[in-house]
């Protein structure tokens, strides 16, 4: 449990709109795979095998993470809301599935403050490295 719980609101820009994930935001807090510049670029996750096998493979995953409440679980998109530890910040990640792509957009946004000192890129890349390496 957090010593403090600075979440925030949760953004009304979360989902899928034109089959896209909700742009970054300018400050240095968010990564996407569908993001345009280079600050906030990140590599999506392949598809592993079927979309609903991918999606349950990191559906097993997120509710395994520790930090992690999985909030919305559709056909083809996945929210989740990781806390931090110490002082309850909420960060927002998202998945989605472009099954004529072969991969899967992810997206992840601190909800508060300006920069999230590459915790958003790290997590990603740690969820790409389980994501990949578990069977």
């Amino acid at each position: 449990m957090p010593l403090l719980k600075l979440a925030g609101p949760r953004p009304s820009n979360l989902g899928v709109h034109d089959g896209r994930l909700a742009e970054c935001p300018r400050a240095p807090k968010c990564v996407s795979s569908q993001a345009t510049t280079r600050r906030h670029a990140i590599a999506p996750l392949p598809l592993r095998g079927t979309v609903q096998a991918s999606m349950q493979r990191l559906v097993d995953l997120l509710l395994e993470w520790p930090e992690a409440e999985l909030i919305t679980e559709q056909p083809g998109y996945l929210h989740a809301e990781f806390t931090t530890a110490l002082l309850g910040f909420v960060d927002d990640v998202e998945f989605l599935p472009i099954p004529d792509e072969g991969v899967v957009h992810v997206r992840s946004c601190s909800r508060l403050g300006y920069s999230d000192l590459g915790t958003n890129r790290s997590r990603i890349e740690s969820i790409r490295d389980a994501y990949l390496n578990t069977d």
